[in-house]
């Protein structure tokens, strides 16, 4: 029996601890959840509900003057408010992972999730975050159960297929720059399990084109990444790998085109020898 009971935890068929609290540390049904929650006493993740406030909250696409502002300027107030609360935490020990939900349920908006290498750092965290306010809102953290993001991220927000948009309960996860990201994390590896910088709109269909600008830039910057390592302002990358396979003799590239005056010989052989097998 208490094998069952461990199987199941923190799934679908366990009805008395809340799946939902254990794979995101939220609820949309809160204190009246029918299932327990479960908030732990120590962990490496913090919680700060609803902290980050989009410049576009109330109407997408428009700030709170009533006047339209671009994708570019609301991903720059992002990505200020991001190193904001990364350097601040970092003060308390090494971040693993910063993670910014991009749902619009009131249970998920907002939601800041900061998991520390150590769970004494996000104690420390914890404390001196304690009567704090940010942008003149007052801080509200705790600790997660949250420690695994693969599972608490949406899978079909990463594929571009979530029908739920912006309500789906599983987090939507708001990313940073390439150029911030080395600049916070440098040439550690981080844990981001999201794959999109997209907008706050419920509906999918609205972030398409949003979604297609994003992903062109950072194809640009792959490219140009790729140019920079080439270390050669003549030829791309893939002049550059290919080479390089070459030269370590692991795989050779396509044989060199002849020019024309070697094809006019080499046909005149062919019919050289053709005549001479005719005679």
């Amino acid at each position: 029996m208490a094998e069952h009971l461990a199987s199941i935890f923190g799934t679908e068929k366990d009805r008395v601890n809340c799946p939902f609290y254990f794979k995101i540390g939220a609820c949309r049904h809160g204190d009246r959840c029918s299932r327990l929650h479960n908030r732990p006493t120590i962990s490496p993740t913090l919680l700060l509900a609803n902290m980050y406030q989009r410049p576009d909250m109330i109407t997408p696409g428009v700030d709170a003057q009533g006047q339209p502002i671009e994708a570019r300027k609301i991903q720059e107030h992002f990505e200020d408010f991001y190193e904001d609360i990364y350097e601040e935490l970092s003060k308390f020990g090494e971040i693993e992972s910063l993670n910014v939900c991009d749902n619009l349920a009131d249970h998920m908006i907002g939601n800041v999730y900061v998991h520390f290498k150590e769970e004494d750092h996000a104690a420390a965290a914890l404390k001196a975050l304690s009567g704090r306010f940010y942008s003149g809102r007052p801080i509200i953290s705790d600790f997660s159960p949250v420690t695994d993001f693969r599972e608490a991220t949406c899978r079909q927000y990463e594929e571009d297929t979530c029908a739920r948009g912006g309500y789906c309960n599983f987090m939507h996860v708001k990313m940073i720059g390439r150029e911030l990201r080395k600049k916070l994390f440098g040439r550690r590896q981080t844990r981001f399990w999201g794959r999109r910088s997209r907008s706050r709109s419920a509906s999918p269909s609205n972030n398409h084109r949003r979604d297609r600008d994003t992903d062109r830039e950072r194809g640009n910057d792959h490219e140009r990444r790729d140019y920079r390592a080439s270390g050669r302002r003549g030829g791309g990358s893939y002049r550059h790998e290919s080479e390089r396979r070459r030269h370590d003799g692991s795989r050779r590239g396509p044989p060199a085109r002849e020019g024309s005056e070697e094809r006019r010989a080499r046909i005149e052989q062919w019919n050289r020898e053709r005549e001479e097998k005719g005679k």
